[in-house]
């Protein structure tokens, strides 16, 4: 970037020295009118990258009268700007543009070498200087133009080879993670279940005969009940492949992350209200996490689609064995899309996983956001309707 800046404003630096250079005291000085020619010309192609086109037309028309005047040495070099200017035109303008620009510098080139020796203009060295003078810096131009085209293919083409190894990644990790739960669920889960159905038929069996026989056997239940919930959560987890790539939330910190995300929208110019009941802590590790990439996403579909200033309302409370979640966003019109976007299909089967539901649908005057979410996540957990 910085050496195209320099080649940018060269000519404002190189032109005076040429023309100052070709001064020969007593014998030839470079003509005011001369003078004026060459500083618009070198100010011109200065600033000539922001219209190539018509940059390149300008430059064309002042060449003439510098080809038709009189000059000595290195100034005659001043009025060549215009074939640089049709490089550029080649290399960064349309068809149309560069087959214009091309008459004209010809053209310009043709003209200003008939006025300026009318008597040898009719000779093959004219016919050369022509074709070289308008050719090699159409084709350079085009050469360069081709060679930036076919890095950018090349980028492409390597962005899609990353996006695909990536996706390949992504599979091989879900596929694996699936295979170790289905292993997991086959191995562990089933005779963890007979273990905890053994020890209700031997509660039932020798109940009463001791009370510290009966006391041991609650504990036993107790201890492989909450091992298999455990199991069935890690299940949940292992099905996830999202939820290795963030650390699950603790009980005390749920409610903080909420309202952070809450702070965030407001700090965006929305208005947003919040209901969060305390009991949320009491959700277990998959389910907490859950709500807040719930929360966290529908806040961010409020920024992403409503107008600043809107109104938004959070509602989290307790119903049932779990907790009801309400998100709204009211104050603009929202257009539902035909179809759902890739954030509430996830945000569905993440809460369908740890066995809740949800649903979003445009409102009269904006959206919303109902979902339920049990305090611990069972695969096949039943859940309440919306409604209560």
């Amino acid at each position: 970037m910085r050496l195209r800046r320099i080649i940018r404003f060269a000519p404002a630096v190189l032109v005076p020295i040429l023309l100052i250079t070709s001064d020969f005291p007593g014998e030839f000085q470079v003509p005011l009118s001369y003078w004026l020619l060459a500083c618009a010309s070198a100010a011109i192609f200065c600033v000539g990258d922001r219209a190539p086109f018509a940059a390149s037309i300008t430059l064309s028309a002042l060449s003439v009268p510098m080809f038709a005047a009189q000059s000595w040495g290195v100034s005659g070099l001043v009025p060549y700007l215009g074939a640089v200017s049709l490089g550029e035109v080649a290399m960064r303008s349309s068809r149309v543009s560069r087959v214009f620009a091309s008459v004209v510098w010809a053209g310009a080139f043709l003209l200003g070498a008939w006025l300026d020796r009318p008597d040898s203009f009719w000779r093959w060295a004219t016919v050369v200087s022509a074709a070289l003078f308008v050719g090699f810096p159409l084709i350079l131009g085009l050469y360069i133009r081709s060679q930036r085209e076919l890095a950018a293919t090349f980028q492409e083409r390597a962005a899609d080879a990353e996006i695909r190894t990536a996706n390949a990644e992504v599979s091989a990790r879900s596929a694996e993670r699936t295979a170790v739960a289905r292993e997991l669920h086959d191995l562990v889960a089933h005779h963890m279940a007979s273990i905890v159905l053994r020890i209700g038929v031997a509660r039932h069996v020798l109940g009463g005969a001791d009370p510290r026989m009966d006391a041991v056997l609650d504990d036993v239940h107790l201890t492989a009940s909450d091992a298999l919930a455990d199991i069935r959560r890690l299940l949940a987890a292992l099905r996830d492949p999202s939820l290795n790539e963030v650390p699950l939330v603790d009980p005390g910190a749920v409610g903080a992350e909420i309202f952070a995300a809450i702070e965030r929208t407001r700090r965006g110019g929305y208005v947003v209200t919040a209901q969060v009941d305390a009991g949320i802590s009491e959700l277990d590790a998959i389910s907490r996490l859950s709500l807040l990439r719930v929360v966290q996403e529908s806040l961010t579909n409020v920024m992403k689609h409503a107008s600043s200033g809107s109104a938004a309302a959070v509602s989290i409370i307790r119903s049932g064995a779990g907790f009801t979640v309400r998100i709204t966003n009211t104050g603009v019109r929202y257009t539902a899309p035909k179809s759902e976007g890739y954030g509430i299909v996830g945000m569905k089967e993440r809460i369908a996983l740890v066995g809740g539901h949800l649903a979003a649908a445009a409102t009269i005057d904006g959206w919303q956001l109902d979902a339920w979410i049990p305090v611990r996540a069972e695969v096949h957990a039943a859940a309440p309707g919306l409604d209560q």
